[in-house]
């Protein structure tokens, strides 16, 4: 079983868009993990990892934030 991260910016205003992903891995794959952890952090950052290995970075995906595509690379990580 795996665990999922995901890192947002709190002065950023990026808890929502954590939540959302949070609700949808939930949704898609809550049975193949053993946590989602919602991790507050700044400067930027919302990143989330698969047992330590990052699945998305909005510092190298820019605008682009598809969380269905997000969802789709954590389960190529887990089963």
């Amino acid at each position: 079983m795996s665990s999922v991260e995901i890192e947002y910016c709190v002065p950023c205003g990026f808890r929502e868009r954590a939540v959302n992903v949070q609700q949808a891995i939930l949704s898609g794959l809550e049975r193949e993990l053993d946590s989602v952890r919602l991790v507050m952090g700044d400067h930027g950052v919302f990143r989330v990892s698969v047992d330590d290995e990052t699945v998305y970075n909005k510092a190298e995906a820019g605008d682009e934030f598809d969380v269905d595509a997000i969802v789709r690379e954590i389960r190529s990580h887990v089963t």
